[in-house]
């Protein structure tokens, strides 16, 4: 192990690779207790595959492909999509969800077509798995400022956005524009989403949208430790999961996720409060 560190201490890009992690993981992991309080995941899980076709149509359009056309490739599929669904869902007798199912497996399917064509060649492994290694400082840059927008109109707007989560007739009572707290707390995801598509890639991307508020909730009720230490557990994931992939020689993306899915399936063993073996230990 002392082998990892002295590599980590010598190499810059894995230096990058950490911080970002952190930035990527903590801001995720917060917003993933809205992702959870909503209980919305297949429709986080929908909006992470939307972002390879939009991906693949910037590269068509472009002629190359940089970490700025992809951002911006799948933050235009991502919004474009995911309204539309919403569209549909208020205009017509077909439930959102439905609408967003049929709309992203075809902007996917789309996108995986569009491939053979596009004029530069298209690592597809590292857009669907993810690779924090290549983070260079414009995207730390980035992360750092699309995670520092969520995190601080997450806590500005903390109590709207819980109030028109769970209360949409009292909030719109009390004044707050409900319409626009929805509309926000979708930018905010989709911004999450893209934020993580260099970490861990279009698939993997919604583990860290969910795992570690989901992890949070098998220890606590209370809102502000749910959040803030879904924030945490994301924090640490990331950077165990960057040590992890250095120390084994894996994918640093998929040993994040992995990380957060261990912590959360020991979590619900051993949990003080929800743990199922140690509440069948307690019941007997």
């Amino acid at each position: 192990m002392s082998e990892v560190f002295e590599l980590i201490r010598e190499q810059s890009f894995l230096q990058r690779a950490l911080l970002a992690a952190v930035l990527i993981g903590f801001a995720n992991g917060f917003f993933s207790g809205f992702v959870n309080l909503r209980r919305n995941a297949l429709s986080v899980s929908a909006l992470s595959h939307t972002m390879l076709p939009g991906i693949a149509i910037a590269v068509y359009f472009t002629g190359h492909l940089s970490q700025l056309n992809a951002f911006m490739g799948a933050l235009f599929a991502c919004l474009l999509v995911g309204l539309s669904s919403v569209l549909v869902g208020r205009n017509s007798r077909i439930p959102q969800a439905t609408a967003l199912a049929i709309l992203y497996t075809s902007a996917f399917a789309g996108g995986i077509a569009l491939l053979p064509f596009l004029p530069v060649s298209v690592d597809l492994h590292e857009w669907l798995f993810g690779e924090i290694t290549f983070v260079s400082d414009s995207d730390l840059k980035i992360a750092f400022l699309i995670s520092a927008f969520t995190l601080a109109a997450c806590i500005l707007f903390m109590r709207p956005l819980l109030l028109t989560l769970f209360e949409p007739n009292v909030a719109a009572a009390q004044g707050v524009p409900t319409r626009l707290m929805q509309y926000l707390s979708f930018l905010l995801l989709v911004l999450m989403l893209v934020a993580s598509l260099q970490a861990v890639g279009c698939v993997l991307s919604v583990g860290l949208l969910v795992a570690p508020a989901a992890t949070m909730l098998l220890y606590t009720d209370k809102t502000a430790l749910i959040f803030w230490g879904g924030g945490i557990i994301g924090a640490l994931a990331g950077v165990f999961g960057v040590i992890l992939s250095v120390a084994i020689d894996v994918q640093p993306g998929p040993a994040i996720v992995f990380t957060l899915g261990t912590v959360f399936i020991l979590s619900f063993l051993l949990s003080p409060r929800h743990g199922i073996l140690l509440k069948r230990h307690t019941t007997d």
